[in-house]
């Protein structure tokens, strides 16, 4: 039991490394400019590492010390959480856009006719061959700590999962290991709840002051301390890898089993075992059903956050809290439901695949909804939305005079309810300021009918009260599809050979991380690339997006989560 206390600390810090990335995905793309598809690749590199060891180290499985493997695991996975964060510390401080309005500062973006050229390069200024190359040592180090995190986590769970059912009795079995999966899934609820916790402290907050500081955490280019989580987390598996030099190599039995001994299993051929668990029926179609909801889970916890700020205007912080004390608890719910249902009814196999079978098509049955619950893009001159007083794509007659920079971005939301992406574009000519400094509002704007007023910031979008409902039926979507988590693992464990434990959970692994995993967000990020409408262009190439559409985006991100979903059940 201490063991599964240990273990459950280890893989709840491990996840807490490899999901904290997940929830600051979007910071780290608006800091370091990256697109969705590099983005995409990041979260999932971590497989590559893991992928090609999994299967030989879960091969040895019965041969080796194994709690002594996992800690030497886990090092490496500590390794790696410091290594995600040293970018931080190897580049300058963060630069956003100062075309924002600022007594600090003498450009206040608003329109200056008389000025020809005063905006001429505002963020070219950055685009030194230095400023590009530091984007690559960034991108090396990030790549490498992710391969790290992925071969350090190989022998982790196949290794932990079979010890456990190897000295745990029967009955209990699967109750230690039920506890085990509901962690799994804490793991990244408390990464994304850490996200949310450490995105509130600006970048920066080591290397300027906070009087220095003109952003809130709702404005478009605030970027969070996304570093700091990547250093509470690695400090947490290192302080659980220690007790694993300490646990002997093989336990006593619990009462009430015969033990399968594994220390006088035969070395066997390694394509002969292979074989016959890949073509053992049973087992393979699990693990399809599983590799179909893994995918489904790792675009959900990929993207979800930046689904959500885009659709109901959360801000990332916000985002995260939600996925973190709602949808992932909800998972973990089902997982333990799933689990008690077994213990309780005895289930034989058929039963198990039957409970299966009945959460993924109730989950169904909740998820369809979601197709219809979002919001459509908001309204921004000149991307999304022309008016007729000319307000064209080609000829901004109202502010035409004002020669805005094509890059300036500095959204301000006007009183006729359409968004402009800087007090220019909408031909702002005053701006009212609070005691501290930051803006009230922008007056004179000639771009804006009536009252020519407009408020900094974002319109968003207009449709918070779909917000509630989406959470609740995806949270109850969550749950019902995990109720087979539990029975499904009993099904691989209690249907194959007893000495190809180890392996078969390691093969799994294997499958799941690279079909499920791997796929799932690359596929995703592949499929969030076309649905930009304006992107934010650095050095001349494509960085981070300003505006989505909307409706694309959910149709075709949820459309895909609904499609795993369907080849699960």
């Amino acid at each position: 039991q201490f063991f599964v206390f240990c273990h459950g600390l280890l893989q709840l810090s491990q996840l807490l490394v490899s999901g904290y990335l997940k929830s600051s995905i979007s910071t780290i793309e608006r800091r370091y400019g990256l697109s969705s598809q590099t983005s995409g690749l990041l979260a999932s590199f971590n497989e590559v590492g893991n992928t090609l060891l999994i299967v030989f180290v879960s091969y040895f499985g019965s041969r080796v010390h194994r709690p002594r493997l996992i800690g030497c695991g886990a090092i490496l996975v500590s390794l790696a959480g410091f290594l995600m964060s040293l970018p931080h510390f190897i580049t300058g401080p963060y630069e956003y856009d100062q075309s924002v309005a600022s007594t600090f500062s003498n450009t206040t973006n608003l329109c200056q006719p008389g000025a020809p050229g005063a905006w001429a390069n505002l963020s070219d200024a950055s685009c030194t061959p230095l400023a590009s190359r530091e984007n690559h040592e960034v991108l090396l180090v990030m790549f490498v700590a992710q391969a790290l995190l992925g071969i350090g986590g190989v022998p982790i769970q196949p290794f932990g999962i079979s010890y456990i059912d190897d000295f745990a009795s029967e009955r209990n079995s699967p109750l230690y290991l039920g506890i085990l999966f509901s962690v799994t899934v804490i793991g990244p609820g408390v990464a994304f709840m850490l996200g949310s916790a450490m995105l509130r402290f600006y970048v920066d907050i080591d290397k300027v002051g906070a009087a220095e500081v003109q952003l809130t955490n709702k404005d478009p280019r605030w970027v969070g301390a996304w570093w700091l989580g990547f250093l509470v987390a690695a400090s947490l598996v290192a302080l659980s890898a220690l007790p694993y030099f300490f646990f002997p190599r093989e336990m006593p039995k619990e009462v009430g089993e015969v033990l399968h001994t594994h220390a006088s299993v035969e070395p066997k051929c390694f394509p002969v075992v292979l074989l016959r668990n890949l073509r053992h029926p049973a087992y393979l179609l699990v693990v399809l059903a599983q590799v179909n909801i893994s995918a489904m889970v790792a675009g959900l916890a990929t993207f979800m956050g930046k689904f959500l700020e885009r659709q109901f205007s959360l801000t990332a912080s916000l985002a995260n809290m939600i996925i973190g004390a709602v949808n992932i608890p909800g998972a973990m719910v089902g997982i333990v439901v799933g689990g008690a249902i077994l213990k309780r009814f005895q289930m034989s196999l058929r039963q198990c695949s039957a409970l299966c079978v009945l959460g993924m098509l109730l989950c169904l049955l909740t998820a369809f909804p979601l197709l219809f619950l979002g919001c459509p893009t908001q309204k921004v001159a000149g991307v999304t939305y022309w008016d007729s007083s000319g307000f064209g794509h080609h000829d901004m007659e109202c502010s035409a005079q004002c020669r805005c920079p094509e890059k300036g971005f500095n959204p301000i939301c006007g009183s006729n309810g359409v968004e402009y992406t800087s007090p220019c574009s909408a031909g702002c000519s005053n701006v009212n300021v609070h005691a501290d400094g930051s803006v009230l509002n922008y007056t004179g704007c000639s771009c804006i009918a009536g009252l020519g007023l407009a408020r900094p910031g974002s319109c968003g979008t207009a449709c918070s009260h779909l917000f509630v409902p989406f959470v609740v039926l995806s949270c109850l979507a969550g749950i019902l599809a995990s109720t087979s988590h539990t029975p499904s693992f009993m099904l691989i464990l209690r249907s194959i050979q007893p000495e190809d434990k180890s392996f078969a959970v390691g093969i799994q692994f294997m499958l799941l991380r690279v079909l499920g995993c791997g796929t799932g967000a690359v596929v995703r990020a592949v499929a969030l690339g076309p649905w930009c409408i304006l992107w934010e262009r650095r050095c001349d190439r494509r960085a981070a997006c300003r505006y989505y559409d909307n409706t694309l985006f959910r149709k075709r991100y949820l459309g895909l989560q609904f499609f795993f979903e369907v080849g699960a059940f």
